[in-house]
């Protein structure tokens, strides 16, 4: 290859069709749109929900976006490996299941931007059906446990110990067995710290909502732990 050939194939721009740019952006919202339901009806993590898959269609569409221009010309294809060396993401992504379904958006970006619409389509419903198999299985696994946790619950003021007992109690009821690690109060308020074993899943979310209606000034944090609760 010579130094013309070179000059052409960075100087190459190739037309884009208008209404299949149209099309390929039409799909790509439409899969990203039911990544984002199933995401919802199946997602097992612990961070909202709702705040994440918000986000599945901007980058779905941004995905398509940026391969329907990159791939019409080389020279800008080298143009986005350099300026993806310098820009540097900061999301912190605490659930492997998170990043799973961030892949798949960004799959269905990259084939719609391609082009390759049949194979993206297939593709996605597949997954789609793979993952709500998986989600059966899950739900008739009557062994299903989920880990230890540690629940800490803070305070502004200081609380009297009947507020301390209901707090205790509403641990108790959704929780399969727990333990009282400490109580610590001060002019500046009260922590509690307990070490909790839900069975399911949905079992914390009706305690964070419970707890949100009956105690909606405190705080609640339930971090993973790896200790065993007897």
């Amino acid at each position: 290859m010579d130094k013309t050939d070179i000059e052409f194939l960075l100087s190459q721009n190739i037309q884009i069709d208008t209404n299949n740019f149209f099309l390929n952006l039409f799909l790509a919202i439409v899969l990203s749109f039911l990544i984002q339901i199933t995401y919802n009806k199946t997602a097992q993590t612990l961070s909202s929900v709702k705040n994440f898959s918000n986000s599945f269609i901007i980058l779905g569409l941004t995905t398509t976006i940026i391969i329907t221009i990159v791939k019409s010309s080389l020279a800008l294809s080298l143009g986005l490996v350099g300026a993806l060396s310098i820009v540097r993401f900061r999301a912190a992504i605490k659930e492997p299941e998170e990043l799973v379904y961030l892949f798949l958006i960004i799959a269905i970006g990259l084939g719609c931007g391609a082009g390759r619409l049949i194979i993206t389509s297939l593709g996605t419903f597949t997954a789609i059906l793979i993952i709500f198999i998986l989600k059966k299985f899950r739900t008739n696994d009557s062994k299903l446990n989920i880990d230890n946790f540690n629940v800490s619950i803070a305070s502004k003021k200081k609380l009297n110990s009947t507020q301390l007992k209901n707090i205790i109690d509403l641990i108790s009821k959704y929780s399969e067995s727990n333990e009282l690690i400490s109580i610590s109060q001060n002019l500046e308020g009260t922590n509690i710290n307990l070490f909790a074993k839900f069975k399911e899943l949905k079992d914390i979310e009706k305690l964070d909502k419970d707890f949100q209606n009956k105690f909606s000034k405190l705080d609640i944090i339930l971090l993973r732990e790896n200790s065993n609760v007897v």
